[in-house]
């Protein structure tokens, strides 16, 4: 495990199954990132919390099984993408084809109530204590 994957760890708050259609779209990216087997697929590239999809047909097709929708395609995919750049969960990384950048504080304020993050195991992690994390977290509280 790399010292930034506390982060994801942190902002990760797995509730849902294979099947449930209750996850959303953030959700399952960041199932997709943390599994070896979609590399080819899905993989964080470039300054911390960037990813690219590198083929984008392949990750709507997995979310349109996921979500039981068949004719999901990577269209349809990005405008849902787009809902999260104004929740400022997610945004486009400029002058990349098919690449985001998560905001992991966003996530995990998302994802836990205050009080739950103080007396989270994970908030202890070196990673969640570094300089650019404390920066983002003053600004938002």
């Amino acid at each position: 495990m790399k010292a930034g994957d506390y982060y994801i760890l942190w902002a990760y708050k797995p509730e849902s199954s294979p099947g449930s259609r209750q996850i959303q779209l953030w959700h399952f990216i960041l199932e997709l990132l943390q599994k070896e087997e979609y590399q080819g697929v899905i993989a964080w590239q470039g300054d911390y919390g960037e990813f690219v999809i590198k083929d984008p047909d392949e990750v709507a097709r997995l979310w349109g099984i996921r979500k039981c929708k068949p004719h999901m395609n990577y269209d349809k995919l990005s405008r849902a993408l787009r809902y999260y750049y104004n929740k400022r969960i997610l945004h486009k990384t400029k002058g990349k084809r098919f690449t985001y950048k998560f905001n992991f504080s966003k996530v995990v304020l998302v994802n836990y109530p205050i009080l739950d993050m103080a007396s989270s195991p994970f908030f202890l992690a070196p990673a969640v204590h570094s300089s650019f994390f404390a920066k983002e977290w003053w600004l938002l509280s």
